[in-house]
């Protein structure tokens, strides 16, 4: 069965409708970002610390690590620290194209196993005036987003056109993951599906 080292709800819910059978386990490690890294390297060197760190616990098990980065012409976009940050992240994006970079790395220790993908979506925000910026940050959906939205939320109304998989914006980028799956035989139309109530969480 495969480990998803994340405590997020919205990875479970992806891997839930695919029909992976899987537990969830906090990765316990604080992110240490690596000097020089771009921001798509960074997001699969973020993944990979994940995996890692719950592989050493669980060493027969395949682990999922997963992360994500913002890029906008080169630069990596943070969490905004506060209402004015979010502001001013919307306004440099209104009317551009950035990047979201979905990362994930499976690995397990026995048998070795050891596989990465990076997803890249590309996301063009509408020309937004004040007043739909404004409104939007009264929404408060900005609060811990990297680029000072939820896409999957109310922040889809910011949006232009969206160019790549879906899924990997909302956490897992779902079609390059089957896809490492099944290369591990572990297709899940041919393997016991989760059970719709949910995942149990591994404790540390």
């Amino acid at each position: 069965m495969l480990v998803l080292a994340s405590t997020s709800p919205f990875r479970a819910q992806l891997l839930t409708q695919a029909g992976v059978a899987f537990t969830a386990v906090s990765p316990g490690v604080d992110e240490v970002a690596t000097a020089g890294l771009s921001p798509k390297a960074l997001a699969l060197d973020f993944a990979r610390q994940k995996a890692l760190a719950v592989s050493a616990r669980h060493p027969e098990s395949l682990v999922l690590g997963a992360d994500q980065t913002l890029e906008f012409e080169g630069t990596l976009l943070r969490k905004p620290k506060d209402r004015d940050d979010a502001r001013q992240s919307l306004r440099l994006l209104s009317g551009q194209t950035h990047a979201l970079h979905s990362a994930i790395c499976l690995c397990r220790q026995h048998p070795r196993a050891f596989k990465t993908a990076v997803a890249t979506v590309r996301l063009r925000v509408r020309r937004l005036s004040e007043r739909e910026i404004e409104a939007y940050l009264d929404t408060d959906e900005w609060r811990g987003c990297a680029g000072g939205y939820r896409v999957e939320s109310r922040g889809l109304a910011l949006f232009e056109s969206i160019r790549g998989d879906y899924h990997a914006i909302i956490g897992l980028p779902m079609l390059r993951l089957l896809r490492l799956l099944r290369a591990l035989d572990q297709d899940p139309l041919t393997s016991p599906a989760v059970a719709s109530s949910g995942a149990p969480t591994i404790q540390r």
